[in-house]
């Protein structure tokens, strides 16, 4: 993937009205096990949605 396809993922998730059950987005960091945790959790939403992938985003 580069770039450009990431850019484009990123601002339709950024457009999406709320966050999901397998889109999150975070302003500060985190331990390791509770990213772990996040992820594991995005992961099961996502398939358990029928999506290809679940996105946690770290916005600046």
């Amino acid at each position: 993937m580069d770039n450009i396809e990431l850019k484009k993922i990123v601002e339709k998730l950024v457009a999406l009205p709320r966050e999901t059950e397998w889109v999150e987005f975070k302003e500060n960091f985190h331990s390791p096990e509770e990213i772990g945790q996040r992820i594991s959790a995005l992961s099961n939403s996502a398939r358990l949605l029928d999506k290809s992938f679940g996105y946690l985003i770290y916005m600046a």
